[in-house]
Protein backbone atom coordinates (compact mmCIF):
# COMPACT_ATOMS: atom_id res chain seq x y z
CA UNK A 1 0.00 0.00 0.00
CA UNK A 2 1.40 2.95 -0.74
CA UNK A 3 0.23 6.85 1.14
CA UNK A 4 1.17 10.37 0.44
CA UNK A 5 1.26 11.83 3.74
CA UNK A 6 -1.35 14.47 4.12
CA UNK A 7 -0.59 15.39 7.96
CA UNK A 8 2.50 17.07 9.90
CA UNK A 9 3.76 16.91 13.11
CA UNK A 10 2.33 13.29 13.02
CA UNK A 11 3.43 10.24 14.00
CA UNK A 12 4.07 7.98 11.40
CA UNK A 13 1.74 4.71 13.20
CA UNK A 14 -0.51 7.16 14.34
CA UNK A 15 -0.95 8.49 9.85
CA UNK A 16 -1.00 5.15 9.12
CA UNK A 17 -3.65 3.88 11.86
CA UNK A 18 -5.95 6.01 10.61
CA UNK A 19 -5.55 5.45 6.91
CA UNK A 20 -5.88 1.46 7.10
CA UNK A 21 -7.76 0.81 9.73
CA UNK A 22 -4.79 -0.90 11.79
CA UNK A 23 -3.58 -1.08 15.27
CA UNK A 24 -0.74 0.99 15.86
CA UNK A 25 0.49 -2.38 17.48
CA UNK A 26 0.37 -4.28 14.54
CA UNK A 27 1.96 -1.35 12.65
CA UNK A 28 4.94 -1.42 15.24
CA UNK A 29 5.41 -5.07 14.42
CA UNK A 30 5.49 -3.94 10.50
CA UNK A 31 7.78 -1.29 11.06
CA UNK A 32 10.16 -3.40 13.17
CA UNK A 33 10.24 -6.02 10.79
CA UNK A 34 11.20 -3.64 7.73
CA UNK A 35 7.96 -2.96 5.86
CA UNK A 36 7.45 0.45 6.44
CA UNK A 37 9.38 3.26 4.20
CA UNK A 38 9.12 6.87 3.91
CA UNK A 39 10.61 7.82 0.63
CA UNK A 40 12.21 4.94 0.21
CA UNK A 41 13.73 4.74 3.48
CA UNK A 42 13.23 2.23 6.26
CA UNK A 43 11.68 3.88 9.47
CA UNK A 44 10.59 3.56 12.79
CA UNK A 45 6.82 3.96 13.37
CA UNK A 46 7.81 6.81 15.98
CA UNK A 47 8.59 9.10 12.76
CA UNK A 48 6.92 12.14 12.77
CA UNK A 49 6.10 13.41 9.58
CA UNK A 50 6.37 16.31 7.85
CA UNK A 51 3.69 16.19 4.95
CA UNK A 52 4.13 15.02 1.87
CA UNK A 53 6.29 12.05 2.15
CA UNK A 54 5.69 8.76 0.34
CA UNK A 55 4.90 5.87 2.75
CA UNK A 56 5.22 2.77 1.54
CA UNK A 57 3.25 -0.20 3.61
CA UNK A 58 4.24 -3.66 3.00
CA UNK A 59 1.24 -5.71 4.75
CA UNK A 60 -1.96 -8.00 3.92
CA UNK A 61 -4.66 -5.62 2.79
CA UNK A 62 -7.07 -5.52 5.89
CA UNK A 63 -10.66 -7.08 4.67
CA UNK A 64 -12.55 -3.46 4.47
CA UNK A 65 -15.89 -3.64 6.26
CA UNK A 66 -16.76 -0.20 4.09
CA UNK A 67 -19.49 -1.25 1.34
CA UNK A 68 -21.04 0.84 -1.04
CA UNK A 69 -24.13 2.64 -0.18
CA UNK A 70 -26.79 4.29 -2.70
CA UNK A 71 -26.15 7.67 -1.33
CA UNK A 72 -27.23 10.18 -4.10
CA UNK A 73 -24.45 11.88 -4.99
CA UNK A 74 -23.93 15.15 -7.73
CA UNK A 75 -21.13 14.54 -10.16
CA UNK A 76 -20.31 17.34 -11.98
CA UNK A 77 -17.62 16.08 -14.06
CA UNK A 78 -15.61 12.38 -14.37
CA UNK A 79 -13.76 10.90 -17.09
CA UNK A 80 -11.13 7.29 -16.58
CA UNK A 81 -9.23 9.28 -14.35
CA UNK A 82 -11.09 11.72 -11.95
CA UNK A 83 -14.64 12.62 -11.33
CA UNK A 84 -15.36 16.30 -9.64
CA UNK A 85 -18.32 15.86 -6.79
CA UNK A 86 -20.63 18.85 -5.25
CA UNK A 87 -20.37 17.28 -1.33
CA UNK A 88 -23.34 18.03 0.08
CA UNK A 89 -24.04 19.30 3.50
CA UNK A 90 -23.90 16.86 6.88
CA UNK A 91 -21.69 14.10 4.66
CA UNK A 92 -18.40 12.68 6.42
CA UNK A 93 -15.95 12.75 3.54
CA UNK A 94 -14.39 9.17 4.60
CA UNK A 95 -15.03 6.65 7.68
CA UNK A 96 -12.97 6.70 10.64
CA UNK A 97 -12.84 3.92 13.28
CA UNK A 98 -16.05 2.22 14.00
CA UNK A 99 -17.71 4.51 11.79
CA UNK A 100 -17.80 3.03 8.49
CA UNK A 101 -21.25 3.74 6.82
CA UNK A 102 -23.23 7.01 5.61
CA UNK A 103 -19.85 8.86 4.36
CA UNK A 104 -18.64 9.90 1.29
CA UNK A 105 -16.31 6.80 0.09
CA UNK A 106 -19.93 4.83 1.10
CA UNK A 107 -21.44 6.90 -1.69
CA UNK A 108 -18.53 6.89 -4.53
CA UNK A 109 -18.03 2.79 -4.00
CA UNK A 110 -21.96 2.22 -4.75
CA UNK A 111 -21.83 5.68 -7.57
CA UNK A 112 -17.83 5.26 -9.09
CA UNK A 113 -16.57 2.41 -11.25
CA UNK A 114 -13.04 2.79 -10.32
CA UNK A 115 -11.14 5.20 -7.40
CA UNK A 116 -7.42 5.38 -6.64
CA UNK A 117 -6.26 2.82 -3.82
CA UNK A 118 -3.31 5.19 -2.60
CA UNK A 119 -4.97 6.20 0.13
CA UNK A 120 -6.12 2.12 1.65
CA UNK A 121 -9.51 0.88 1.74
CA UNK A 122 -10.74 3.75 4.26
CA UNK A 123 -9.95 6.55 2.47
CA UNK A 124 -10.42 5.19 -1.67
CA UNK A 125 -10.07 8.02 -4.26
CA UNK A 126 -10.00 10.96 -1.54
CA UNK A 127 -7.22 13.44 -2.69
CA UNK A 128 -8.79 16.52 -0.36
CA UNK A 129 -11.34 17.03 1.98
CA UNK A 130 -13.89 19.31 2.89
CA UNK A 131 -15.53 19.45 6.78
CA UNK A 132 -18.91 17.29 7.14
CA UNK A 133 -21.02 20.27 7.47
CA UNK A 134 -18.71 22.30 4.38
CA UNK A 135 -20.93 21.57 0.84
CA UNK A 136 -19.10 21.95 -2.48
CA UNK A 137 -16.97 20.76 -5.32
CA UNK A 138 -14.40 17.92 -4.59
CA UNK A 139 -12.20 16.17 -6.33
CA UNK A 140 -12.01 12.47 -6.45
CA UNK A 141 -9.02 10.50 -8.62
CA UNK A 142 -9.90 7.45 -9.93
CA UNK A 143 -6.18 6.07 -10.99
CA UNK A 144 -3.28 5.96 -8.87
CA UNK A 145 -1.01 7.67 -10.94
CA UNK A 146 -4.31 10.93 -10.97
CA UNK A 147 -4.01 10.92 -7.27
CA UNK A 148 -0.48 11.15 -7.41
CA UNK A 149 -0.38 14.07 -9.79
CA UNK A 150 -3.36 15.74 -8.07
CA UNK A 151 -1.68 15.35 -4.78
CA UNK A 152 1.52 17.05 -6.34
CA UNK A 153 -0.76 20.12 -7.83
CA UNK A 154 -2.19 20.51 -4.21
CA UNK A 155 1.26 20.65 -2.27
CA UNK A 156 2.81 22.80 -4.88
CA UNK A 157 -0.41 25.03 -4.43
CA UNK A 158 -1.37 25.28 -8.02
CA UNK A 159 -4.98 24.12 -7.59
CA UNK A 160 -6.95 27.25 -6.65
CA UNK A 161 -9.72 26.52 -4.04
CA UNK A 162 -12.46 29.70 -4.04
CA UNK A 163 -15.29 29.25 -0.96
CA UNK A 164 -18.37 31.08 -0.09
CA UNK A 165 -18.91 31.88 3.71
CA UNK A 166 -21.80 34.27 5.57
CA UNK A 167 -19.87 35.41 8.40
CA UNK A 168 -21.22 37.12 11.52
CA UNK A 169 -21.04 40.93 11.60
CA UNK A 170 -20.36 43.72 8.95
CA UNK A 171 -16.30 43.32 7.44
CA UNK A 172 -15.05 46.83 7.03
CA UNK A 173 -12.45 46.28 4.70
CA UNK A 174 -13.60 45.14 1.05
CA UNK A 175 -10.74 42.84 0.47
CA UNK A 176 -7.62 41.64 3.05
CA UNK A 177 -5.24 38.41 3.73
CA UNK A 178 -5.05 36.38 6.65
CA UNK A 179 -1.63 35.53 7.01
CA UNK A 180 -1.77 33.68 10.72
CA UNK A 181 -0.30 30.48 11.60
CA UNK A 182 -2.60 27.55 12.64
CA UNK A 183 -2.24 24.83 14.89
CA UNK A 184 -4.12 22.49 17.52
CA UNK A 185 -6.13 24.74 19.89
CA UNK A 186 -4.27 24.44 23.58
CA UNK A 187 -8.01 24.49 25.11
CA UNK A 188 -9.47 21.62 22.99
CA UNK A 189 -7.72 18.80 21.54
CA UNK A 190 -10.54 18.77 18.60
CA UNK A 191 -10.44 22.10 17.53
CA UNK A 192 -7.65 24.35 15.85
CA UNK A 193 -6.66 27.76 16.37
CA UNK A 194 -4.23 30.60 15.46
CA UNK A 195 -1.20 29.58 17.39
CA UNK A 196 2.61 30.78 17.41
CA UNK A 197 3.95 27.09 16.41
CA UNK A 198 1.06 26.51 13.95
CA UNK A 199 1.70 25.73 10.15
CA UNK A 200 1.56 28.11 7.66
CA UNK A 201 -2.15 29.40 6.88
CA UNK A 202 -2.66 31.72 4.23
CA UNK A 203 -6.36 32.99 3.56
CA UNK A 204 -7.50 35.73 0.61
CA UNK A 205 -10.57 37.25 1.14
CA UNK A 206 -12.59 39.61 -0.84
CA UNK A 207 -16.20 41.08 0.42
CA UNK A 208 -19.19 40.22 -1.87
CA UNK A 209 -22.36 41.76 -0.49
CA UNK A 210 -23.20 43.30 3.13
CA UNK A 211 -26.05 43.06 4.81
CA UNK A 212 -27.64 44.13 7.80
CA UNK A 213 -25.06 42.05 10.99
CA UNK A 214 -23.67 39.87 8.00
CA UNK A 215 -21.10 39.79 5.56
CA UNK A 216 -21.38 37.39 2.53
CA UNK A 217 -17.39 37.11 1.62
CA UNK A 218 -15.39 35.28 -1.05
CA UNK A 219 -12.26 32.92 0.40
CA UNK A 220 -9.25 31.74 -2.06
CA UNK A 221 -7.57 29.38 0.69
CA UNK A 222 -3.39 29.33 -0.64
CA UNK A 223 -2.76 26.56 2.14
CA UNK A 224 -4.87 23.96 3.13
CA UNK A 225 -5.17 23.66 6.60
CA UNK A 226 -7.50 22.13 8.60
CA UNK A 227 -10.58 24.08 9.44
CA UNK A 228 -8.50 27.27 8.07
CA UNK A 229 -11.09 29.89 6.50
CA UNK A 230 -13.52 28.72 9.52
CA UNK A 231 -10.18 29.28 11.95
CA UNK A 232 -9.24 32.43 10.18
CA UNK A 233 -12.79 34.10 10.20
CA UNK A 234 -12.80 33.99 13.79
CA UNK A 235 -9.57 35.31 14.21
CA UNK A 236 -10.61 38.04 12.14
CA UNK A 237 -13.62 38.63 14.49
CA UNK A 238 -16.47 37.52 12.09
CA UNK A 239 -16.86 33.93 12.29
CA UNK A 240 -19.00 31.72 10.46
CA UNK A 241 -22.64 31.92 10.65
CA UNK A 242 -24.16 28.48 11.99
CA UNK A 243 -20.36 27.66 13.25
CA UNK A 244 -20.92 26.34 16.48
CA UNK A 245 -17.51 25.24 17.05
CA UNK A 246 -15.54 28.32 16.08
CA UNK A 247 -18.39 31.05 16.14
CA UNK A 248 -21.52 31.49 18.34
CA UNK A 249 -23.46 28.76 20.42
CA UNK A 250 -26.20 30.32 19.71
CA UNK A 251 -27.67 31.02 16.28
CA UNK A 252 -30.69 32.87 14.50
CA UNK A 253 -31.01 30.57 11.65
CA UNK A 254 -32.02 27.00 11.48
CA UNK A 255 -29.13 25.47 10.26
CA UNK A 256 -27.01 21.69 10.32
CA UNK A 257 -23.80 24.00 10.33
CA UNK A 258 -21.76 26.73 8.40
CA UNK A 259 -22.77 28.49 5.70
CA UNK A 260 -19.11 27.54 3.88
CA UNK A 261 -19.48 26.11 0.77
CA UNK A 262 -16.66 25.05 -1.48
CA UNK A 263 -17.70 27.24 -4.68
CA UNK A 264 -15.09 26.86 -7.72
CA UNK A 265 -11.92 24.60 -7.54
CA UNK A 266 -9.43 24.92 -10.93
CA UNK A 267 -7.05 22.13 -11.06
CA UNK A 268 -4.98 20.52 -14.39
CA UNK A 269 -6.14 17.61 -16.00
CA UNK A 270 -3.39 15.08 -14.59
CA UNK A 271 -3.19 13.18 -18.27
CA UNK A 272 -4.00 16.20 -20.70
CA UNK A 273 -2.50 19.16 -18.20
CA UNK A 274 -5.12 20.58 -19.61
CA UNK A 275 -6.43 23.54 -16.57
CA UNK A 276 -9.98 22.85 -15.75
CA UNK A 277 -12.30 25.44 -13.35
CA UNK A 278 -15.53 23.52 -11.80
CA UNK A 279 -17.95 25.73 -9.78
CA UNK A 280 -20.59 23.96 -7.35
CA UNK A 281 -23.93 26.24 -7.08
CA UNK A 282 -24.95 27.42 -3.53
CA UNK A 283 -27.03 24.58 -2.30
CA UNK A 284 -30.56 25.48 -0.76
CA UNK A 285 -29.89 25.83 2.64
CA UNK A 286 -27.77 28.57 2.01
CA UNK A 287 -29.45 30.24 -1.05
CA UNK A 288 -32.71 30.43 1.21
CA UNK A 289 -30.33 32.09 3.81
CA UNK A 290 -29.41 34.83 1.62
CA UNK A 291 -32.81 35.31 0.43
CA UNK A 292 -33.95 36.46 3.56
CA UNK A 293 -31.04 38.84 4.57
CA UNK A 294 -31.98 40.54 1.21
CA UNK A 295 -35.54 41.04 2.34
CA UNK A 296 -34.51 42.61 5.61
CA UNK A 297 -32.07 45.14 4.05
Amino acid sequence: MIFVADKKDLRLDVYLASVTGFTRSYIKILSDDGNVTVNGEKVKCGKILKGGETIELNAPEKESDITAQNIPLSILYQDSEMAIIDKPQGLTVHPAGRFTKDTLVNALLYNLKDLSTINGVYRPGIVHRLDKETSGVMAVAKTNSAHLNLSKQIEKRQVTKIYLALAEGVIKQDKGVINEKIGRSKKNRKLMDVTFDGREAITEYEVIERYKNYTLVKCRILTGRTHQIRVHLKFLGHPVVGDKSYGFKKQKFDLQGQLLHSHILTIRHPSTDQEMTFVAPLPQHFSEVLTKLEKLN
